[in-house]
């Protein structure tokens, strides 16, 4: 087990821990007021002061499996760690009915908490992505105890967000749902694997309701409801939290990352507690949701230690982002910076990219077949696939299909640098009345090689008409170097991390039929096609 512990010292980039003499208590009860049982396991020192705080981690991915990476470091260095299984998850009792049941059990487990002995009264809230969901699902009713959260690359709503009607996230939900059905079986890490293997090809199935069962064997209720039902189904009711985030009495430290899936939704919560005036701070990485990184067991352990003990906060700025392009962190007063205003760069004929107004012009056309549709690459994913990673790749391969139109900017004379929200306004038309549009935003350095930045998609019903397609992209930090030139992408689909949207208008789940639509990007004067980028106010630029 040492060795295992000076293994995770240098991978996490840690300094030397306390003690490397930790014990373990496997399988503490918890009961829940309807009867149901909880597990979980206490890591502390074994030469523990009585006094040392408690950081609780609850999750649904084994707390067997995940206690050695997650509880040791924190153990070795200045805490107790209770990790506990949630409902319906390993040792625990009860069926698992993905978040629905966080907050009840939360609470009841604080409850038992700070009733322990062993409890000194500071308890620290930290985990990432659904250990973090289940942070805000309590975090308008905290006891006393608690000192503050850490909830890292997670939101107060999760997965809603994949749930959009104008745009449905389909890869991350689906993985995870298959993941889950494998976390139930005997064998958990070779179901899993098995699911992530066949999960891609899974994705091609028609009708996509019978997908899950491709991938896992069996079908996953969870990935079920993903599919037929939308965001404002009273399914769904009561998984969102983001109104008790701005009620949070205690101080908070986000970890977010530029690729992660939750990022936009991350930002939300950063602000609602900045707009209400709460202690707080946010930091954003070049991460992927699957990401190593350690961010996180640095702040449990600079900024959780520091609130669970009482003293002064190490110092820093409200916001740090990491600003690729540059590859540098820099420090901020809010999110968004208010230094950054929008900058409007036009589409032009002929593939340009400019400020200026576009001239008249036909518009550019491509085909989009759902039956090869236009694939992800790179950005916004979670696929434990490493043949489909995401973050920023090379796409020139992606820019050579002819279902994707590329606008690119001349190269740049100076430095040009944005933070903040990244939008595009698409003026377009289908042969079809169902069809999507796909922007990304991508960064053309001197040799040709073009990389991608942030990226986001919508879904229209009314495609048939020329119309306006407002496409939010993932928020950024970047610095695009003089001598680079600025590309925006635009397509109709990028699958799996989307579903593909057949064109006949058919529910997703049931859809079976596959129409190829003819798609129109329109870019002059009464239909100027732009994206707009939040640019540094201090770069007096005009491309």
């Amino acid at each position: 087990m040492k060795l295992g512990s000076y293994v995770q010292q240098r991978m996490l980039k840690l300094g030397p821990p306390l003690t490397r003499e930790v014990a373990v208590e496997r399988d503490l009860a918890v009961p829940m007021p309807d009867g149901v049982t909880l597990r979980a396991d206490r890591w502390f020192p074994a030469a523990a002061d009585p006094a040392i705080p408690t950081a609780l981690i609850r999750t649904p991915y084994g707390k067997k499996l995940t206690g050695g990476g997650m509880a040791r470091p924190l153990a070795e260095r200045g805490y107790q760690v209770l990790i506990q299984d949630v409902r319906g998850c390993f040792t625990s009792e009860g069926t698992f009915d993905p978040m629905r049941q966080e907050r009840a059990d939360g609470l009841a487990t604080l409850e038992w908490l700070v009733e322990q002995p062993w409890c000194a009264g500071s308890i620290v809230l930290i985990g990432t992505s659904y250990m973090g969901y289940v942070q805000w699902a309590v975090a308008d009713a905290l006891p006393p105890a608690v000192k503050a959260m850490i909830p890292h690359l997670s939101e107060s709503a999760l997965t809603l967000e994949f749930l959009r009607a104008d745009g449905l996230s389909l890869e991350t939900p689906f993985n995870w749902g298959v993941q889950m059905v494998g976390m139930g079986k005997k064998w958990p890490a070779v179901h899993v694997l098995a699911g992530v293997l066949r999960g891609t090809r899974a994705l091609t199935t028609l009708p996509l309701r019978g997908a899950d069962e491709v991938a896992a064997g069996e079908h996953s209720a969870y990935v079920q409801d993903v599919l037929s039902r939308p965001a404002g189904d009273p399914r769904w009711e009561g998984i969102d939290h983001h109104d008790r985030v701005g009620d949070v009495s205690v101080p908070v430290s986000l970890v977010a990352g530029w690729y992660d899936i939750f990022l936009p939704g991350q930002l939300r919560d950063f602000r609602t507690l900045q707009d209400a005036g709460k202690t707080a701070r946010l930091t954003v990485g070049p991460w992927t949701h699957l990401s190593r990184d350690n961010t996180a067991t640095a702040e449990a352990l600079g900024f959780g230690l520091a609130c669970a003990h009482g003293t002064a906060l190490p110092v820093r700025a409200p916001v740090r982002l990491f600003v690729m392009g540059e590859d540098r962190w820099r420090d901020f007063d809010a999110w968004p910076p208010s230094e950054y205003s929008p900058r409007r760069l036009h589409l032009q004929a002929g593939g340009g990219l400019t400020t200026g107004m576009p001239a008249e012009s036909a518009p550019s056309r491509y085909r989009y077949d759902p039956a090869d549709p236009t694939p992800a690459l790179g950005g916004v994913r979670m696929n434990m696939d490493p043949r489909h990673r995401g973050g920023r790749v090379d796409n020139r391969r992606l820019e050579t299909r002819p279902d994707v139109l590329t606008y690119t900017t001349n190269p740049l004379d100076r430095d040009v640098e944005i933070v903040g929200e990244v939008n595009a306004e698409v003026w377009f038309r289908s042969s079809l009345a169902h069809a999507d549009v796909f922007v990304r935003l991508c960064d053309v350095d001197t040799s040709g090689h073009s990389s991608n930045i942030c990226d986001g998609l919508v879904s229209l019903d009314d495609a048939g008409d020329i119309r306006r397609a407002t496409v939010r992209l993932w928020p950024t930090a970047y610095r695009f170097r003089r001598g680079h030139r600025i590309r925006v992408q635009v397509s109709s689909g990028a699958f799996p991390r989307y579903a593909r949207n057949l064109g006949a208008g058919e529910p997703h789940a049931t859809a079976t039929t596959i129409r190829v639509g003819r798609q129109e990007v329109f870019h002059d004067p009464a239909h100027p096609s732009a994206i707009l980028l939040p640019v540094s106010t201090a770069m007096d630029w005009r491309g």
